[in-house]
């Protein structure tokens, strides 16, 4: 096996088990994946639609 081999390995793990990591290791995962702005949206829209659970509440629309 090679390198991308074991990086593809250890990205599917990562996708299967992302829900259940606390959010700073899915924050230190995120920023190691990306580099740029672009993929980065593209990865976070890929998260937030795989595992809703990871997405952010809504912000308010009014005040109490």
């Amino acid at each position: 096996m090679n390198e991308s081999r074991f990086a593809s390995l250890l990205g599917l793990a990562a996708l299967k088990v992302w829900p259940d990591l606390p959010r700073d290791a899915q924050e230190r995962l995120f920023a190691a994946a990306v580099d740029d702005g672009v993929i980065a949206n593209d990865l976070a829209e890929f998260l937030h639609d795989r595992h809703p659970r990871t997405a952010h509440p809504p912000k308010p629309t009014r005040f109490v």
